[in-house]
């Protein structure tokens, strides 16, 4: 795992400010009804704009960095990142070997009518699961994910996921996790395995929340 000392505080929050209005041009993207020629200006700007952020370009996304404050951090996370129009972000938040994130999914992300995508609850889910671990000291690679949809998944609705690390056996170790509705309805729940890699060191350091 590359990391890199942070420059450039100042551009790095206009790029979140970016993502996040990226974030806001999906949302109206999949609600939006407006008349076929609009759609087609909009279009025409998006493409005009795509052009000007491509004018410079990495060939990777945002990697982990130091903050000012010294924490450990990943910018360009597909869960986490603020720099990554793809994030919620999500927000985690770590209590020993327990993490919890407030969830709000959006229209984008529906899967069944009304419902968010499976695929999308596991993201999140295999994100916790392996924070969990991390923050026991036992941060590693997803090995295995076991998920149980047990009631649909609504979007816009205020949700908790959460998970916690169980056990661990050698570079092994095991995870649960759910997410639930705010009066503690579990939707989804979930059962991880992260493998250590033998050049990490036995108890590597926690990797970045977002």
């Amino acid at each position: 795992m590359t990391i890199r000392e942070t420059t450039g505080e100042s551009r790095l929050r206009a790029l979140c400010e970016l993502a996040e209005q990226v974030r806001e041009l999906m949302d109206a993207t999949t609600l939006t009804d407006v008349p076929e020629a609009e759609l087609t200006a909009v279009t025409a700007t998006l493409t005009e704009a795509t052009e000007r952020l491509r004018a410079s370009a990495r060939a990777a996304p945002q990697p982990f960095e130091f903050a000012p404050d010294g924490s450990l951090r990943h910018l360009g996370n597909a869960v986490t990142g603020a720099a990554n129009p793809h994030a919620l972000p999500l927000a985690v938040e770590r209590d020993g070997a327990a993490v919890r994130a407030d969830v709000r999914f959006r229209p984008l992300h529906e899967g069944p009518p009304g419902s968010v995508h499976g695929g999308i609850s596991a993201m999140i889910l295999d994100h916790l699961l392996g924070q969990a671990a991390a923050a026991a000291g036992f941060a590693g690679m997803t090995a295995s994910l076991t998920v149980r949809y047990l009631k649909p998944v609504p979007y816009g609705a205020a949700l908790l996921a959460t998970a916690e690390h169980t056990r661990a056996e050698g570079r092994k170790s095991w995870a649960e996790g759910r997410i639930s509705t705010q009066d503690g309805t579990t939707l989804v729940e979930a059962t991880g395995l992260f493998i250590t890699p033998a050049a990490w060191p036995a108890r590597p350091p926690t990797p970045p929340e977002g």
